[in-house]
């Protein structure tokens, strides 16, 4: 496989763990095109790997199964998850509505991206007690800063609905099963599509509304 040229114009050839590592870089999306095509449940391993172009065989190189490939990119998910959580505000007062605003988009956004995973490790949580695991560090992974930053809100005065805990817990109850019915079911009966930034305002106003009545 041709990566570059040498100095001297000859083909410089990849070496094995660069092979190795496109291989398993090629397995991951495919799982992601056939979990999002088929669902986890109904897929197969040669459909992982005939979707990537590899033999049947190259998978095993890499994963024990379809299990630790769909670990595997639940992991790549939790490494990015904090990442878009950085604002560029100095301040992360959720009863500010564009600093809320920012954290509804984040989850939308990584929700519609990783779509493919989050539905694969639903479906996987049912049966395997270590993916469902996998699937609360996920959750976690978004509930944790706005658990924080409401804990924090409420040292400075600020008086929620509920213990802070309890109230993050709502607002990711509310922004994962809104993110399910519109972006994994198609939506309610709208006559007409729902963009992100409707989806994303509505929600923002909707529980702006909750945090900042309460203050």
């Amino acid at each position: 496989m041709v990566a570059s040229r040498t100095a001297t114009g000859g083909p410089a050839r990849t070496t094995r763990k660069e092979r190795a590592a496109e291989t398993e870089a090629a397995l991951k999306e495919a799982a992601r095109r056939v979990f999002a095509r088929k669902g986890y449940l109904n897929c197969k391993i040669v459909d992982i790997t005939e979707e990537a172009g590899r033999a049947a065989g190259s998978f095993y190189n890499h994963f024990a199964g379809k299990e630790q490939l769909l670990e595997a990119l639940a992991k790549d998910m939790l490494e990015g998850a904090g990442e878009g959580f950085a604002e560029p505000h100095a301040h992360h007062d959720l009863s500010d509505l564009d600093v809320l605003r920012d954290h509804v988009a984040v989850f939308w956004h990584t929700y519609r991206t990783h779509l493919p995973e989050i539905v694969a490790m639903t479906q996987a949580s049912m049966t395997d007690a270590h993916l469902a695991e996998r699937l609360r560090q996920m959750r976690m992974a978004h509930m944790g800063p706005i658990r924080d930053h409401l804990e924090t809100m409420c040292e400075d005065g600020l008086t929620l609905p509920g213990a802070a805990p309890v109230v993050a817990s709502a607002m990711v109850s509310m922004l994962e099963q809104f993110c399910y019915v519109w972006l994994v079911t198609g939506g309610e009966e709208l006559g007409r599509p729902l963009s992100d930034d409707e989806a994303i305002d509505t929600l923002t106003r909707f529980m702006h509304g909750g945090i900042a009545r309460s203050s």
